[in-house]
């Protein structure tokens, strides 16, 4: 299967299968050329997290999609699924607010302040 917009719908399916929280589906054409599309759910526990994670790579995998990897089944905090042009991000709720992905990704460029330091932002 090459259809990138149906690869994303059967992944957003997987994840709803298994009531992830809070999908957020990203065009990241425009920003790299390592992936065309990323999903950002959140799952409740450290179980739901891997559940949603492997929902999403069985769903792929019967639909004919070649996975790349995932990453992260072992603690379950936060799990990469790997689809090659279609990247799914699921994370714990303290682990997703702390990487903030979608600002990342959604074209925000990060600031902050360091504690003591200069304030400083991406270019």
């Amino acid at each position: 299967m090459d259809n990138i917009q149906e690869i994303v719908k059967l992944a957003v399916e997987a994840l709803e299968d298994v009531k992830g929280k809070d999908i957020v589906s990203l065009d990241t054409r425009e920003l790299t050329s390592l992936f065309q599309h990323m999903i950002v759910a959140t799952g409740d526990s450290n179980r739901q997290v891997k559940a949603l994670a492997n929902s999403v790579a069985v769903k792929l995998k019967e639909a004919g999609v070649d996975l790349v990897g995932t990453e992260g089944q072992e603690s379950g905090e936060w799990v990469l699924v790997d689809a090659g042009d279609v990247v799914v991000h699921v994370m714990l709720p303290a682990v997703r607010d702390y990487y903030d992905l979608e600002a990342l990704w959604g074209g925000q460029k990060p600031s902050f302040t360091p504690a003591g330091g200069k304030p400083w932002s991406a270019l």
